[in-house]
């Protein structure tokens, strides 16, 4: 869900950190959660519009 996504991206960062400290992944990982809750939010909108728009 929308809560869980900054969660996700520090894993990801902390995962990267440990194998090379010099590693800085946190915006990458962030960004990639940010375009797939974009991508949910515009299918979800092309969904509804399927079934509910005029």
């Amino acid at each position: 869900g929308i809560s869980a996504f900054p969660m996700s991206g520090r894993v990801v960062h902390k995962m990267g950190l440990k194998e090379d400290n010099q590693n800085f992944l946190l915006m990458q990982s962030i960004g990639v959660n940010v375009s797939g809750q974009i991508a949910s939010v515009i299918a979800g909108g092309l969904i509804l519009n399927f079934f509910f728009g005029k």
